[in-house]
């Protein structure tokens, strides 16, 4: 773009009305950049001919070379309508691979608008329900662009009725999306997810039906539909493009139909009666032609048939000069070589892609000044806080949102990820045109050089002494002024925010907050300037920065701005000390931090990375801080055993990320581990029958059997050890007792798997399950701290002979001090009154949950929670069945009324809470978290510490104290400190030991892989996923292809190299895409050992029979430094054979 450009782009970043703010967001390969090229190319900054070729917005190397985009990147375009008003159009494409996902999510949460591309023969795809989501959850207003539709007429020769029912079924499809985000979402503002609710009311059933919620909004402008405008029928390859708006405006003139009436009836089943002269419905009861495919379909399939297909020249000239076209000599002379050259030049200049894309975006998408006060509330609060809650000067800020004024005094401005780019690449490092007055000077000055040197050269001659001597002299004095100046290194990487003004004007030199996710600004608000400037030094999410640079995004390049007005998206540099990935400037300290992005692909593949040379592990440290910098997605960690660790989402984004490290930000050789994939410990309920079928319950009386015949043999009637400790082991059921090291506390516990809908609630609900916790958490504090207090005091404590005895204050006012913590708990958190109700149908979900895995085994059980693991928000539970414990329910913050006898907390109850999730995070068979799990606590004693001989004599007996009695202060500070300490082991070895006295299993991350093949490489595509343990759910064939749409299920582990492996057996033709999905128990026992005959021949170590769940458990053990049960040669000799070599 010329400089004259970039001057009336600054022009129009002014001007908030005529900004539009879109990202493009498709599944991949559905055409998202090839669509971005064709709209950069009518802004002249590329040429058209290489609109689809170029791909201008992949700037990274390995993006050209996979063909795929990695990143999201922006452009600024303009765009002028037809009536004159200009507009500028601030572009975003984003990935379509689901391993960026993240990416995605950071361009989404800076627009208003996006364009969803779909292509018209693959339909709509796992990623295309993922950007829909997105974009809905983000309030976006999208418009849909069919691409692709040039496949239609040359792959699957379609006529064009048929190609009419095809986008038909497509466009329905995804409305059908767009539909079941909509009536989610009224659902639950109405407070419910079904239905209906079916109550008695004096024996008689009564039918709430909460559906008329959904029939009462209005959802008109909700849908996709051509009509409307909002859906663009395109081939991006081919560089056109058009709405029915566009035909209508002709065919208005050349049929004397009004154009409001062809815009209504173009898309449907609509036909022309010539013998009425009316358009009629019912074309395809009829069998009519309908007006889509009368007057438009039927027109784009002629001039396919005639120059891509027959390459008829002549009548392809007929058609140009029919629709006045100016086609160049060179696409007439090219068109019988390169007919798709000479289809590109007519159709683009017959229906240009650009105008009927941005002429929607302009029309129909909103500018930031028409943003909504939901958008506003969301971005400033999230799902769980209440924007009520929020402090009067923070929620004066909303108004500021609103009116996106460039003239506001408050400037808020949204980081959404850090990008990395090349120091060369920077505006002050680029080579600029010279302007005629540089030009000018610098001939100037090369004459003067020119002269000096002829008159130097005669000094020489004359005075070659007095020359030499002078020459030595500025010999000796250039190094000096060398020295004085040294040149100051330049960072190879500059890191540049991806941002956006929300209000105000960002200016070059301004200072402003920076506000990480976690800051709260109440604290902060009324401070005085010197006490606020230390509140600001004392608190780690909170600092100050000065905007040194501006930039504008031009996609490969950088324009530089002194000033950003509001609305605009641009690019800001300085922040790399002080934003590691996103946060919130603002000039306000009033302001609260942006809600965190919603990333819906969380990384799960590990690798282990470490340099080639120690000397060069500084270099690793430091290209790893950069790597976790530059990208959303990634996490960089260091292990206990001193790993440096690399988390991605996917193969793809694990291999840039490495490549990223290795050439960009270590500059280091660097050496990457087999990829580590997550695993899950679990136990399942007691198996009947073993690996060959047989029933355990036979086999277990057998081995007593046999015990019984070696006890009489003995000549002892009494059992032997082994065989009494196996009658203990069967009795128990489970059940594992142990005592604290100093025999103070003993528990007993059992582990029992949870029942498959529990574990699937407390998946979904974490972010509730994390409230939950935290609301406990305070509301435990607050009450010791309320307990220590009245203890502190006199009134309630009176003196009985040489013992203290603890009065328990009335019921009434612990009743009241109960709900007055409460209340503080919730304002100390600014829990949404939605959040609450949220957590009070969670726990009624669980109850019916328990309830329908079985009445007499899990009763009451929600009510005896003690916690959740591990980090207190996992999928397994702490269960309090001990009588004499009645501990306070986790869920007393959610209740609307208090029990009178609620219960109350011990000393060490954070001991068993600790010990609890130390186990459930590292589980015995590997060390990897358990998963599924309910620890029961069938009993908890405390017994007295042990008194001195003295003592001894006087009292023999041994005081046992039950959690019936209190804990006196004095016994508190003396003897509960080991013996908390001691209660944390004890409660994580009881919990691994129940483990362990369970069936035990791993759980396999598993994959939901969708492939797209067609029915010739069918058999390919089952043998690869055969191979690497995967099965097949569905297989659906596609209405009007040949392909099918195969959906299976394939463990993470098994996945590498699967996508490579699979396109070389189908050579191409099919191509999978990997979502996590969820954790699989793998079936087979990772202790079972053969014991017969038979079991040995079929599952013995000769036999062709690998354990899965032992290949899992060793090969991560093996990692961890953990011990492996293996079988090594140690001494191994020459084989020698009996016959001689011939």
């Amino acid at each position: 773009m010329k400089a004259t450009d970039i001057e009336n782009v600054k022009q129009l970043q002014k001007n908030s009305q005529n900004i539009r703010n879109i990202c493009i967001l498709a599944h991949v390969d559905h055409g998202k950049t090839t669509l971005a090229d064709a709209l950069i190319a009518s802004n002249g900054i590329i040429s058209k001919r290489m609109a689809g070729k170029l791909r201008y917005m992949d700037s990274r190397d390995d993006e050209q070379l996979r063909g795929i985009t990695m990143k999201s990147s922006a452009i600024s375009l303009r765009y002028a309508l037809a009536a004159g008003e200009e507009y500028l159009i601030n572009l975003i494409d984003s990935p379509g691979h689901v391993d960026f996902g993240s990416e995605v999510c950071t361009a989404v949460r800076l627009c208003d608008g996006a364009i969803v591309v779909v292509d018209v023969v693959e339909g709509v795809c796992p990623q295309t329900h993922a950007v829909l989501r997105q974009a809905w959850l983000e309030k976006l207003s999208p418009i849909l662009v069919l691409n692709k539709i040039d496949r239609l007429i040359t792959e699957l020769k379609f006529t064009p009725e048929e190609a009419h029912l095809h986008l038909q079924q497509v466009l329905e499809q995804v409305n059908a999306v767009t539909g079941s985000l909509y009536s989610a979402e009224v659902l639950e503002k109405i407070g419910q997810t079904e239905s209906s609710q079916v109550e008695t009311e004096n024996g008689e059933e009564v039918v709430y039906d909460w559906s008329s919620g959904i029939a009462d909004t209005d959802d008109s402008k909700l849908y996709f539909s051509p009509s409307h405008g909002n859906v663009v029928f395109a081939s991006a390859a081919d560089g056109w493009g058009f709405k029915i708006q566009h035909f209508s405006r002709i065919f208005s003139t050349k049929l004397g139909i009004r154009e409001k009436v062809l815009n209504r009836t173009l898309w449907g089943d609509y036909y022309v009666n010539n013998k009425a002269k009316k358009i009629v419905k019912g074309a395809q009861a009829k069998g009519k032609k309908t007006l889509f495919v009368q007057f438009i379909l039927e027109n784009l399939w002629s001039i396919y048939d005639a120059v891509y297909i027959r390459r008829d020249k002549e009548r392809s000239e007929k058609i140009t000069k029919s629709l006045n076209l100016n086609i160049s000599a060179r696409d007439v002379r090219v068109g019988k070589s390169e007919p798709k050259t000479y289809l590109q030049a007519i159709c683009s200049q017959w229906l240009p892609l650009a105008d009927a894309v941005l002429s929607s975006v302009c029309q129909y998408l909103p500018s930031p000044s028409n943003i909504s006060g939901e958008r506003v509330e969301g971005l400033m609060c999230g799902s769980t806080r209440s924007f009520s809650a929020l402090h009067s000067k923070s929620q004066d800020l909303k108004q500021d949102f609103l009116s996106c004024g460039s003239d506001s005094s408050t400037t808020i401005v949204l980081v959404s990820k850090m990008v990395a780019v090349d120091s060369k690449l920077m505006p002050r490092n680029k080579q600029r045109p010279l302007t005629i007055e540089e030009i000018v000077k610098r001939r100037e000055l090369v004459r003067q050089k020119h002269a000096e040197r002829k008159l130097a050269e005669t000094n020489i001659s004359n005075h070659e002494d007095d020359q030499q001597t002078d020459v030595e002299a500025i010999k000796v004095k250039v190094p000096e002024a060398a020295e004085e100046v040294p040149e100051k290194e330049e960072k190879q990487e500059q890191f540049v925010a991806f941002a956006r003004v929300f209000s105000g004007t960002l200016k070059v030199g301004q200072k402003l907050y920076v506000l990480g996710p976690k800051y709260d600004p109440t604290p902060f608000i009324g401070l005085e300037d010197s006490e606020l400037e230390e509140a600001i030094n004392s608190n780690p999410h909170i600092s100050v920065t000065t905007v040194t640079a501006i930039y504008l995004w031009m996609g490969r390049e950088l324009e530089t701005l002194e000033e950003a007005a509001s609305g605009c998206i641009i690019g800001i540099g300085g922040l790399e000390d002080v934003v590691l990935n996103s946060a919130t400037l603002c000039s306000s300290i009033a302001c609260p931090p942006f809600n965190a992005l919603t990333v819906d692909v969380a990384p799960i593949i590990r690798v282990a990375v470490e340099s080639y040379l120690l000397s060069e592990m500084s270099c690793l440290v430091e290209g790893l801080k950069l790597l976790n910098q530059a990208d959303p997605c990634v996490q960089v960690m260091v292990q206990e055993t001193g790993e440096h660790v690399i988390i991605a989402a996917g193969e793809v984004h694990l291999q840039r990320c490495l490549d990223d490290l290795k050439n960009r930000f270590a500059k280091i050789e660097i050496k990457s581990s087999a990829p580590i994939v997550p695993f899950r410990e679990t136990v399942i309920p007691r198996p009947k029958v073993d690996v060959l079928n047989e029933l355990i319950e036979t086999q277990d009386k057998d081995i007593m059997q046999k015990w019984n015949l070696k006890d009489k043999e003995s000549g002892d009637g009494n059992l032997t050890k082994e065989s009494e400790k196996l009658l203990n082991a069967k009795s128990k059921k489970g059940i594992v007792v142990m005592e604290t090291p100093n025999k103070q506390s003993t528990l007993v516990v059992r582990a029992v798997p949870l029942p498959p809908d529990v574990i699937k609630l407390l998946e979904e609900n974490g972010d509730l399950l994390k409230v939950l916790s935290s609301m406990e958490a305070i509301f435990k504090d607050l009450w010791f701290h309320r307990r220590r207090r009245l203890l502190s005091t006199g009134s309630n404590i009176s003196s009985q002979g040489e013992e203290d005895v603890v009065e328990i204050p009335s019921l009434e006012n612990d009743v009241t001090s109960v709900k007055n913590i409460i209340k503080n708990v919730l304002f100390q958190l600014k829990i949404k009154p939605e959040t609450l109700k949220e957590i009070k149908k969670l726990k009624s979900d669980l109850e019916i949950a328990f309830e329908n895995a079985g009445r007499g085994k899990w009763s009451n059980a929600v009510e005896h929670i003690w916690v959740f693991g591990p980090r207190g928000n996992g999928p397994n539970i702490l269960l309090n069945k001990e009588d004499e414990y009645r501990r306070p329910s986790i869920w007393t913050c959610v209740r609307d009324n208090v029990d009178i006898d609620f219960g109350s907390y011990r000393e060490c109850d954070h001991s068993i809470i600790s010990g609890f999730q130390l186990a459930t995070l590292s589980g015995p068979l590997c060390e990897e978290p358990m998963h599924g799990i309910c620890f029961v606590i069938e009993e908890w004693k405390v017994s007295a510490p042990p008194v001195s001989s003295q003592e001894h004599k006087e009292t023999k007996e041994e005081k046992v104290v039950t959690f019936a009695d209190d804990i006196t202060p004095v016994q508190s500070n003396s003897q509960l400190g080991p013996l908390s300490g001691q209660l944390i082991s004890t409660s994580k070895e009881t919990c691994r030991k129940s483990f362990q006295a369970q069936p035990q299993r791993l759980m396999a991350a598993m994959y939901t892989c969708n492939i797209q093949a067609t029915a010739e490489v069918l058999g390919k595509v089952y043998a690869v996923l055969g191979r690497r343990e995967g099965r097949v759910l569905s297989e659906d064939l596609r209405d009007g292809t040949n392909s099918f749409d195969i959906l299976a299920t394939l463990p993470v582990a098994e996945s590498f190299g699967f996508a490579e492996e699979i396109r070389k057996r189908t050579s191409g033709l099919a191509s999978p895409q990997l979502v996590f999905s969820h954790w699989e128990v793998v079936n087979s026992d990772p202790f079972w050992v053969p014991t017969t005959e038979e079991e040995i021949q079929h599952y013995g170590e000769k036999a062709d029979f690998e354990n899965q769940a032992v290949k899992y458990m060793n090969s991560v053990r093996r990692r961890k430094g953990l011990f492996v049960e293996e079988k090594t040669v140690e001494h191994a000799e020459k084989q020698r054979t009996l016959s001689k070599n011939k």
